[in-house]
């Protein structure tokens, strides 16, 4: 009995080690997510602003600042921050403008 005990003591750690992200699994992730988001957004130039925000796996998302120059010929080249929103399951990103600090 102790020896049953032991063995699914063991593939309990065992399996829990499974599920561990590596960190070239997470560098992956986020390069695809930066990816997905600079091609979502609308800007000329875009670039990542920061790091991104990991939320929980129970909300399933990751958020990114991006930066870039507006297309709009009427905007005349001015900057602009989008808000990236970037779904880990599906590996979607919805962007949104951003104006941070403006009331």
């Amino acid at each position: 009995m102790k020896l049953l005990n032991s063995f699914l003591i063991l593939c309990a750690f065992a399996s829990g080690a499974v599920h561990a992200s590596s960190n070239q699994a997470w560098s992956d992730q986020r390069q695809h997510m930066l990816k997905a988001c600079l091609a979502a957004s609308q800007f000329k130039d875009a670039h990542a602003l920061g790091k991104p925000a990991e939320f929980d796996d129970q909300i399933g998302y990751s958020a990114l600042l991006i930066e870039g120059i507006y297309p709009q010929k009427h905007m005349q080249n001015r900057t602009g921050t989008e808000l990236c929103l970037y779904d880990r399951q599906r590996q979607q990103a919805f962007t949104t403008e951003w104006e941070a600090g403006k009331r």
